[in-house]
């Protein structure tokens, strides 16, 4: 199985210059946990909910380039299941952005890994 097959199409992209407070609120609002970092047109990292978890107060003065997870790790859309395992497992990740060249396609959460896992593992 290929990570095209399962990946989620409606990925959101927040600037790297956007404010704690604005990643929070599109958070909110779109109901994701992740969020793809964009500076000019190159995706650059990832930033999530934990990402967030500093001091209260100083936070929200803060930039997403400043708390986002700047080693980016990424698949492509025929990546298989097994590679992108492979990938998150060891890192602190918790979602695969999927570019196919420089382009976000999708996004893979460990989330979605474990649900396949878990329907696999009913099947037999």
């Amino acid at each position: 199985m290929r990570l095209q097959e399962i990946m989620i199409r409606d990925i959101q992209i927040i600037r790297a210059s956007a404010s704690i407070a604005e990643a929070r609120a599109a958070m909110k609002s779109k109901r994701v946990h992740h969020l793809l970092v964009r500076d000019g047109r190159e995706i650059v990292g990832v930033v999530s909910q934990r990402d967030f978890g500093v001091r209260p107060g100083t936070a929200e003065k803060q930039r997403v380039a400043d708390v986002m997870a700047p080693d980016l790790v990424t698949g492509k859309p025929n990546t298989t299941v097994q590679q992108a395992a492979r990938l998150c497992r060891g890192r602190s990740i918790g979602c695969l952005p999927v570019l196919d060249g420089h382009k976000p396609v999708g996004i893979v959460t460990t989330t979605d890994l474990l649900a396949l896992l878990g329907r696999r593992a009913r099947r037999r």
